[in-house]
């Protein structure tokens, strides 16, 4: 026993041995190499950092596990945020495209929300060759096991080699895989993906240091084969006329789409699925953690909208060169026979080759009220979570947080001032400031209407808000940041021409006429009849000749940006005057000697979670779940204000 002991010791050390001369000292790793860890890695190598981007199978980097697609309504804006700021998502998406189309067009410009299909090869492809391409980047393929912890600072990983790979700051983006535990009907099984094992061992020693653990569940649809589908008895959905893209570089918008198809469940559908309820693991109780609001289950919605004959079922396929089509809005974990047998009477699906039947998964996460706003946690100094391990769902959400940990990890690294984004400065910002001050109980999903500032917020206007921010840390290159002010400088002197513009009403009238909007009677100023609803630019080309000569100077972007300007100014001066007043608050900085619970004329509940988080600002407190505005202006009297 003795000598085996000291073969041991003697292993031990070579292995340290062998890991010092493998591994430096890195200045982030990122573990996990999926939306977020990506966005991570390219953000912090990108600002200078030595990165390591560990993963479980360099196969997998950047995989869209569930639906083949980025952007959506609110989804849409964070992508051109993270583009903005200087990140990948945008630039991956445009190159990895086979569909484009901007929702909602028939609303303002604040709904506009940008959604592309994409290429899941390519999509992948590309990314893992666009960090292949960072010389600040290096890979390990193995599972992280553990935290190297020194003095309550990160000090590295172990994996499950055994390998201790040194580290100044880790980013924790371990999407589904922590512990996770995967459900197709009465089966389960441990898995982080499909085929793909859980991680173990980082749960249990974040919480042995203090932290708090809670369970989720997400779920995926089964895939089939395109050739076995019968598309003449669906609806064509196409992609737009003329695309647009989603990165504020030169990519190229598409010259080509493939059409996705919609077709529609039935109560023979919904007959056939509730066969199967007994065996599932949601009404046996099997699945403890709560799943996606809104994107449940088709069993959760037979279920829940008991009244409705029939739901949506969007037929997407998976890429360019693939039969593999994805089946939107309906995730299951029903037994793959009964997935099968009810795939088979939606219409359009009679002759259905299934290729994999869908499945839910229950993971782990970590309450993300545990976390700053740099999204480095509380406990551990330059520890950072990002993504779904934060409670978050889908792509979009988990890529700016990403963004968000490697900025601010490089940034620590540095000693530099860290990297915040308000809720008035991007839907970024909204998102994270929901997670650290509310927290979240159930998977969250960004929405428009999460964000105060909708006006301001738009989809067309994010490299305005963020890129100059972004360039001042040294993130966003010159580049972005010259054609932004080209941007500015462009819209300021057309929207001062359309104000100063007159026609006449020859000029003008019959198309007032063809739109239904009052004639006019005089000369009037092109910006007011932009004012009006319902009258565009463009209804204004061929009608004045000095108009069209202006126009022609600029590009597409820079005359929806005048347009937008102009149309919209009333409500963009409100809101801006909302920020302003908000502004006030988030400037009245509240001391970390503050005793809470020594303050009795605020609620228990808000003594309780301001306790807890430890707002840094009156504003923070004022968004914090329970704390009401009584309780604010409580602690106005108490700090002098």
């Amino acid at each position: 026993m003795k000598h085996g002991r000291i073969v041991t010791g003697v292993n031990t050390l070579v292995l340290n041995y062998l890991c010092i001369r493998m591994f430096k000292e890195y200045d982030v790793i990122v573990v996990g190499a999926g939306h977020a860890g990506c966005e991570a890695a390219a953000a912090a190598a990108n600002m200078g950092a030595k990165v390591m981007l560990v993963t479980m199978n360099m196969q997998t980097i950047a995989q869209m596990s569930c639906n083949p697609a980025m952007g959506g309504v609110a989804k849409g804006q964070i992508v051109r945020e993270i583009d903005a700021l200087g990140g990948y998502s945008g630039i991956v998406t445009d190159k990895s495209a086979i569909q484009f189309r901007m929702l909602n067009l028939s609303k303002g410009p604040a709904m506009w929300s940008p959604r592309a299909q994409s290429d899941r090869m390519m999509f992948a492809a590309e990314w893992r060759y666009m960090l292949e391409q960072n010389k600040n980047v290096d890979f390990w393929q193995d599972t992280v096991a553990g935290l190297l912890i020194k003095d309550g600072r990160i000090a590295g990983v172990r994996t499950s080699l055994g390998m201790e790979i040194p580290s100044k700051a880790v980013v924790l983006t371990n999407g589904t895989f922590l512990n996770g535990l995967i459900h197709i009907g009465e089966k389960n099984f441990g898995g982080g993906r499909v085929a793909e094992k859980a991680a173990t061992g980082i749960t249990e020693q974040l919480i042995s240091l203090g932290f708090e653990s809670g369970r989720m569940k997400t779920g995926t649809p089964p895939r089939v084969d395109g050739r076995s589908l019968n598309y003449n008895l669906m609806e064509e959905q196409l992609g737009d006329e003329v695309p647009q893209k989603f990165s504020y570089t030169d990519t190229k918008p598409l010259a080509k789409q493939r059409s996705c198809w919609i077709t529609y469940t039935s109560d023979a559908v919904h007959d056939v699925l509730r066969t199967g309820f007994d065996r599932s693991p949601m009404y046996s109780g099997r699945i403890k953690g709560p799943g996606p609001r809104y994107c449940p289950s088709i069993e959760d919605k037979i279920d829940r909208f008991a009244s409705k004959e029939r739901h949506q079922i969007f037929v997407e396929p998976e890429g360019w060169n693939t039969v593999e089509v994805y089946i939107n809005g309906f995730s299951t974990s029903l037994p793959e026979e009964v997935q099968y047998a009810a795939l088979k009477k939606i219409q359009g699906f009679e002759d259905v080759k299934m290729f994999r039947p869908g499945y839910a998964i229950e993971y782990d996460y970590f309450p993300p009220v545990q976390l700053n706003h740099t999204l480095e946690t509380r406990l551990i100094k330059n520890l950072f979570f990002a993504g779904q391990i934060n409670g978050t769902t889908g792509y979009e959400e988990a890529a700016c947080q990403g963004l968000m940990a490697g900025i601010n990890a490089a940034l620590s690294v540095a000693e530099k001032a860290p990297f915040q984004i308000d809720r008035s400065e991007g839907y970024i910002g909204v998102l994270v400031d929901d997670l650290i001050n509310k927290g979240t109980e159930e998977p969250y999903r960004m929405f428009t209407s999460r964000a105060e500032y909708r006006v301001l917020l738009r989809q067309d206007n994010a490299d305005i808000r963020l890129t100059q921010k972004s360039h001042a840390i040294g993130l966003a290159s010159d580049e972005r940041l010259h054609r932004v002010n080209e941007k500015i400088s462009a819209t300021a002197k057309l929207i001062d021409f359309l104000r100063n513009l007159s026609v006449d009403p020859d000029q003008v009238n019959g198309m007032l006429e063809t739109k239904g909007s009052t004639v006019i009677k005089q000369k009037t100023k092109v910006g007011q009849l932009l004012s009006r609803p319902h009258i565009g630019l463009n209804d204004l080309i061929g009608l004045n000749k000095n108009l069209d000569t202006e126009l022609l100077q600029y590009e597409t972007e820079f005359r929806e940006q005048a347009e937008i300007s102009i149309k919209y100014e009333g409500y963009i001066s409100k809101e801006k005057e909302l920020v302003d007043k908000m502004l006030r608050l988030e400037n009245i900085i509240i001391h970390d000697a503050i005793n809470y619970h020594q303050l009795h004329s605020i609620s228990s509940e808000a003594r309780e979670k301001l306790s807890k988080i430890k707002p840094k600002t009156l504003g923070q407190a004022s968004r914090i779940s329970g704390v009401s505005p009584s309780d604010i202006a409580v602690l106005m009297i108490h700090i002098g204000r």
